[in-house]
């Protein structure tokens, strides 16, 4: 009888103590969404991965306190997803979790009301969720509230926030009326200043009147070079457009340099010509032009980051056959492996070593590729495949 008893106890203790907690639905999130909206709440969504430490911390002490489980069960519609599993993966890239935890906070439209991130104790888990759950974030669609003209700075701040990963162009809008708002009297803070770089893309923007008519208000918070260098790049940005001939995918560098050249310098303009071939043609796997472009942007390799001519070397490795250029490509990959060897930058210089027919360092290199990787638990596949053809 006293094991009965006893047992219930715990039974009922376990019982008591899991009211407690938040109490997470299990409910496909579409069905989420809709009961947020119909019980007019918002839709709390913990954002977890299986292997992360402070996912599991809060999951042991914080969801389970009782003022954070009567707060969240009574104004929140509460949910838990896997980000690497099921819906997770689509909520994921949805709303651009890239850490973890995530908190998501969604109105009845799916749309974020607020996210934030990593461990909290009680009080600040819970003083969030009551910042939160405010009527503003209730009273219908981010969306439709834009559309409707609202110009408060808070909703426009709110929008820039929560959307500048998932939405960026409902994002840039949102900014767009709020430097549009500003008033003149009013000097920028900080982080309106970053507001302003961050979606400010193009000389055709909205925004760049605001960037060029405040300079001055501007350069209080970064150094007047940066600012120059910013502005030449926002200037570019058209050129680089205007340039491309989508047809034949190609890259028009008589244009470029007529165009860029009296807005920033030939020097300026040259360097961004290089770059921009450098990217255009490595994503449109037009290597022959890639080859060329790198050979001429990296003449003077000095003047470059190991890591950055470890990247060029890598794709000559993959994708050039000239000797001359793959020689070259060996003397960048060195420059890496003289800053520190790792499992990549040996593994790169054994292939191009192979290629050029140095067989000997190439198996020196493609040995310390694959044992390093192996000491660090990393895949040792392509140093091992590498000096199979080597033998």
């Amino acid at each position: 009888m006293k094991k009965f008893i006893s047992g219930l106890f715990i039974i009922s203790s376990v019982v008591a103590f899991a009211q407690e907690a938040i109490q997470f639905q299990d409910l496909p999130f579409k069905d989420l969404v809709a009961k947020a909206k119909k019980e007019n709440k918002i839709l709390f969504i913990d954002a977890y991965t299986s292997w992360c430490g402070p996912c599991k911390m809060m999951e042991k002490n914080t969801f389970t306190k009782k003022s954070v489980g009567d707060y969240y069960n009574a104004n929140f519609v509460n949910a838990r997803f896997d980000m690497e599993k099921g819906e997770g993966r689509d909520i994921a890239a949805k709303y651009g979790v890239r850490s973890y935890p995530t908190y998501l906070f969604l109105n009845g439209d799916g749309e974020i009301v607020s996210q934030n991130y990593g461990y909290m104790e009680e009080g600040l888990f819970l003083s969030m969720a009551q910042d939160i759950n405010s009527p503003n974030n209730k009273k219908g669609s981010l969306r439709d509230r834009f559309a409707n003209g609202e110009k408060d700075p808070e909703f426009l701040i709110n929008i820039m926030k929560l959307n500048s990963a998932s939405d960026f162009d409902f994002a840039k809008k949102a900014s767009e009326r709020y430097f549009e708002n500003k008033k003149k009297a009013e000097e920028f803070s900080k982080d309106e200043v970053g507001f302003l770089l961050f979606f400010l893309k193009s000389a055709d923007d909205k925004n760049y009147k605001e960037f060029t008519d405040r300079k001055a208000e501007i350069i209080k918070f970064l150094p007047e070079e940066t600012y120059k260098e910013f502005d030449n790049q926002i200037k570019l940005s058209k050129v680089v457009e205007q340039s491309i001939d989508q047809k034949n995918k190609r890259i028009n560098d008589d244009y470029f340099m007529k165009t860029a050249e009296p807005l920033v310098g030939k020097h300026d303009a040259e360097v961004k010509l290089n770059q921009t071939k450098l990217s255009y043609y490595e994503q449109n796997a037009n290597f022959p032009e890639y080859e060329k472009a790198a050979l001429a942007y990296y003449k003077n390799s000095e003047s470059f980051e190991p890591n950055e001519l470890l990247k060029a070397a890598w794709v000559f490795s993959e994708h050039v056959k000239t000797p001359t250029s793959l020689k070259k490509a060996a003397e960048w990959a060195e420059k890496s492996v003289m800053r520190g060897e790792t499992s990549e930058n040996t593994y790169i210089l054994a292939k191009l070593y192979f290629l050029t027919g140095n067989k000997d360092m190439a198996k020196t290199y493609a040995e310390m590729s694959r044992n390093m990787a192996t000491q660090a638990q990393k895949d040792a596949t392509l140093a091992e495949e590498l000096l199979k053809q080597i033998k």
